[in-house]
Order: structure tokens, then C-alpha cells, then sequence
């Protein structure tokens, strides 16, 4: 839960820098960062039940995943840049495996079922086993 805790309030007081990506007040830290620093990081709407399956599921496999929860008013902003990195359309909860869009609650759920999730998990360096 420390990954949890470190990141979900991220955006409080968050501001556009120049519109194009959404800075947190004194840190510097963008969403960009963020999904670049972590070899698992989950973004959802705060509260959203797909974040917390997704959430619970890597735990479950040993991956303690960063979680970043949007708050309605950010969600916007986060989408954007989100999409910025992607190239595309994102849609929550988003998981990011290796700083790459690796897809949401179905993509986690087919992968982890075909037995193909751990290894991309291992490759990311999200799992050490």
C-alpha cells in the first residue's frame, strides 16, 4: 500500500504547465514521469472497482503497482496526456507495464488466464521471481 499512499494524491493542486502536461505544485513530477519511473503504474477514476480489481490482481501475482487515483476534475488533464504518450485513445483504469500502455482490466484479465502476464510482468522488472 506505500505505492498507493506515495501517489494517489499526486494531483492535488496540480496545474497545466503550458498545456500540455499536468504538474504537481513545487515537484515537477508530470504523469509522463510517472509512467516512465514505474514498471507498473495503474491509473484510474478515485473510487473506480475495474482499478481496484486490476489493483488487487497484481498484488496478488507480487507486483506492488503504483496507483495514481483521478480525481473528476483532473481527469481531463491526465486523459490528455496520457494519450500524449500513447499516441491514442485511453480510456480507465489504464495500466502502463515498462513505461508502455499495456491496456486495461480485460487486457490484465486475458493475459494473466493465457499465463502470458507474468512473464511481461518479469520483463518489465516488476517481478524478480
Amino acid at each position: 500500500m506505500a505505492a498507493r499512499s506515495r501517489l494517489h494524491n499526486f494531483l492535488e493542486g496540480a496545474v497545466n504547465d503550458g498545456g500540455r502536461r499536468l504538474v504537481t505544485n513545487g515537484s515537477g513530477t508530470s504523469v509522463t514521469k510517472l509512467v516512465l519511473e514505474n514498471a507498473v503504474i495503474v491509473f484510474g477514476r478515485r473510487g473506480c472497482c475495474m482499478c481496484h480489481v486490476v489493483n488487487r490482481l497484481l498484488l496478488g501475482l507480487g507486483v506492488n503497482p503504483a496507483v495514481c487515483e483521478v480525481d473528476e476534475g483532473k481527469e481531463e488533464a491526465v486523459l490528455n496526456e496520457l494519450s500524449i504518450i500513447n499516441s491514442g485513445g485511453i480510456q480507465f483504469p489504464a495500466v502502463f507495464v515498462g513505461g508502455k500502455l499495456f491496456g486495461g482490466l480485460d487486457r490484465i484479465m486475458s493475459t494473466h488466464i493465457t499465463g502470458e502476464l507474468v512473464p511481461i510482468l518479469k520483463e518489465a522488472g516488476a517481478l524478480w521471481l
